[in-house]
């Protein structure tokens, strides 16, 4: 097959880069591991989308100092992306209104929620319900092909390191098949890093968390493998703010304020509920849950002085946002906003900073590949509105990519034999008690990862080798997994990810001889200036990973 633009990953950013570069004129092929109607962290919807409208916002200038208040910006960002985003976030806005996503449902642009009291939100609240179908069906009335249950697997390059096209596994059989795909540019859309650190519980619940399960970093992989660099790896998040046991997002969604048993507000911003804010408390300090714990106290979500408006309001985002069935859950176990707080906590701890290095044109390092979303939040941003801005752009570059270039024989390349022999190895692997399925081996890297270098974790260089170590044991039996059915062995393509995620995390954080923020090392317990300002990068040269120091581009036009 062959196509100009190929989009890996069908959600907000793949979809938007499939729009734009069809509108320009490429023919367009979508590869999705799921279904593009519904898959991805904006598959059940969303109720936030950070947006610059100026009439709002006024100038540039005052909207990106609201910006760098917000929780998104805790780590360096590059400003020149910062900006390309918020000169396209009103026009996508406007876009997804005129195709028929309500972006202002209460009749005019609406700023709620990751805000204090008092001031200029810039999170635009709107009903993200029926995004995922809406953008798939722009996309085929334009044209584009889409492949689901076709995930990518690899990114293939020329001798001189472009990229020509790439390699991606029809599941949609009895039997995986794998498929060459030529193009002659290539956007990578395929979210964050779920399934690398986590606990037993979260592991064995895969979509009782934040973000999607299936989005297991593949793309940054796949484009770490073809010469990419992956930065800030050396740490992983922790999404905080979410109803107990119930690990959903949707912290901004809540109204209601954090407490303590006794009904006593912990954070210094509401004492009261008010719609139009929530409670900022956790965005601001997100070592919250973490004191709390060490002193013993559980915290709440205490909704029971709310008004009828701001539950009704807070139903309606949470429906809006994918999160409608936590509420009718707890009822059904006779709970009652007016009458009952909820216990909350920390999320799901995910390598979301496992990020694909980009820059304004949302290209990679890899000539004629580029990528947006989520899997870019490192020196970017993390978001729907941002992943909708980075894949258009990237979408827009790739379709002008392939107006000067020529198709090349993207079937030939070593890697898609050597692919094509590990894909047949593991389908064929017979089942037997000695060879692991794709469960045992995940639940086994997450477990390992949550022992050795998980937040929270007093890391050193001991620690880091013996958690290498066990996770290189663990990485020794992957050809030798077993699958039953393509579903399976889709699973165990992403565990392959999986494992090479976890082990670059581990390199990445014992490369950096210091202790800073969340990031603390039991023998190098001073901050080393030589990282003010600067993430580390770790790239493949010569099939090593090689360690470097990248500075975000912190001035531009």
């Amino acid at each position: 097959m062959q196509c100009d633009v190929l989009v890996c990953g069908g959600g907000v950013a793949g979809m938007m880069a499939a729009i734009d570069a069809a509108d320009a004129g490429a023919s367009v092929i979508v590869a999705e591991k799921a279904n593009t109607r519904r898959s991805g962290s904006g598959a059940t919807g969303n109720d936030h989308f950070q947006c610059y409208i100026p009439e709002v916002h006024g100038s540039e200038e005052d909207w990106l100092n609201l910006l760098m208040k917000t929780p998104e910006i805790r780590r360096l960002k590059d400003l020149d992306i910062m900006k390309v985003y918020m000169r396209l976030s009103k026009e996508t806005a406007l876009d997804w209104e005129k195709w028929g996503i309500p972006m202002r449902p209460h009749g005019d642009w609406e700023f709620t929620g990751h805000c204090r009291p008092g001031q200029q939100g810039i999170h635009m609240k709107y009903a993200g319900q029926v995004q995922k179908p809406v953008l798939t069906r722009e996309a085929l009335k334009r044209g584009v092909k889409i492949l689901n249950r076709t995930p990518m697997t690899e990114i293939i390059t020329n001798e001189k390191g472009e990229a020509i096209g790439a390699i991606c596994l029809d599941l949609n059989g009895d039997e995986p098949v794998m498929q060459v795909i030529r193009a002659k540019g290539i956007v990578i859309g395929t979210g964050v890093g779920s399934r690398i650190v986590g606990t037993v519980e979260q592991s064995g619940w895969m979509f009782n968390q934040c973000y999607c399960p299936a989005n297991t970093a593949d793309g940054q992989l796949a484009a770490y493998r073809a010469g990419a660099r992956l930065l800030g790896i050396d740490n992983e998040s922790v999404y905080v703010g979410v109803c107990k046991f119930f690990y959903r997002g949707g912290k901004a969604t809540w109204v209601g304020v954090y407490t303590d048993l006794e009904g006593n507000p912990i954070g210094p911003y509401v004492s009261r509920p008010d719609w139009r804010y929530g409670d900022y408390t956790v965005d601001v300090d997100r070592s919250l849950f973490d004191k709390a714990q060490e002193n013993g106290d559980p915290i709440f979500m205490n909704c029971t002085m709310n008004s009828d408006y701001d539950n009704e309001y807070m139903r309606w985002g949470l429906d809006n946002e994918g999160n409608s069935a936590t509420l009718p859950a707890l009822e059904d176990e006779g709970f009652s906003l007016d009458k009952h707080m909820i216990e909350f906590g920390t999320g799901s701890r995910e390598n979301k900073f496992l990020g694909l290095k980009i820059n304004a044109r949302s290209a990679t390092d890899v000539p004629y590949l580029y990528a947006g979303g989520s899997m870019c939040g490192q020196n970017a941003m993390v978001g729907i509105s941002f992943a909708a801005v980075s894949g258009r752009v990237g979408g827009q570059n790739a379709a002008a990519d392939a107006k000067v270039r020529e198709f090349e024989a993207a079937e030939d390349r070593p890697i898609v034999r050597e692919r094509a022999e590990l894909y047949g190895k593991i389908w064929n692997n017979e089942v037997t008690t000695a060879s692991p399925d794709w469960r045992e081996l995940n639940i086994a890297i997450m477990q390992t990862m949550w022992n050795y270098v998980a937040n929270g974790v007093k890391k050193s260089d001991k620690l880091y080798q013996v958690g290498l170590y066990h996770l290189h044991r663990l990485m020794g039996k992957l050809d030798q997994m077993h699958c039953t059915n393509v579903h399976e062995f889709m699973h165990c393509v992403e565990v392959l990810n999986i494992a090479e995620a976890a082990e670059l995390t581990m390199i990445a954080g014992q490369s950096r001889k210091e202790s800073r923020g969340a990031f603390q090392r039991a023998d190098y317990p001073e901050q080393d200036p030589q990282y003010d300002g600067k993430y580390i990068t770790v790239r493949k040269i010569n099939d090593k990973p090689v360690i470097e120091l990248y500075t975000p581009v912190q001035e531009a036009e």
